[in-house]
């Protein structure tokens, strides 16, 4: 027998803004991205010159989670990973940051930083089995609350993909 299929993965469109808003705002409520963020980010994600790659999550007609990565000398940066909580445990992070280390890669990304709520142990747990180290913080990242973020760097996403089972990305 057989488990239910597995979220498809594929290229964050225009018309994926809503639906990933609803999202956003249910996991970040104090301080969610805007409309106009998830646009400008997509703005730079198409064409010779792009400097973005943005992933979504389909499920059974509904985004279960999203990704998103800049890329700008050598370095990429993870702005944002988000699962619906009840895909937490399924792999969906996982294959996600999987889609954002291929971008990583195909940029020509020497490293990979990140920065993640000093308190999300779930997402520090995550990123460490890929290969993430702990290189600071940063005081008060994230408001309200003044909560610490905790900043990793993956050196050589390209290695840290060995072994990693394919991750099929359509769009």
């Amino acid at each position: 027998m057989t488990g239910p299929a597995p979220a498809a993965l594929r290229e964050m469109r225009w018309w994926d803004i809503d639906p990933v808003l609803e999202l956003e705002r249910e996991l970040f409520p104090e301080d969610a991205w805007s409309r106009g963020m998830f646009w400008s980010e997509l703005a730079h994600a198409r064409g010779p010159e792009a400097t973005r790659r943005y992933l979504v999550a389909e499920l059974d007609g509904r985004i279960a989670g999203y990704a998103g990565l800049a890329a700008s000398g050598g370095v990429g940066d993870v702005q944002t990973i988000a699962v619906a909580r009840d895909q937490w445990g399924t792999g969906l992070g996982s294959r996600l940051l999987t889609g954002l280390l291929r971008a990583a890669t195909a940029f020509e990304c020497a490293e990979v930083l990140l920065e993640c709520r000093v308190d999300n142990v779930r997402a520090q747990k995550l990123y460490e089995r890929f290969g993430f180290e702990p290189i600071g913080f940063r005081r008060g990242y994230y408001q309200p609350g003044n909560v610490d973020a905790l900043v990793m760097r993956l050196t050589d996403p390209a290695t840290s993909l060995n072994g990693v089972q394919g991750t099929e990305i359509n769009g």
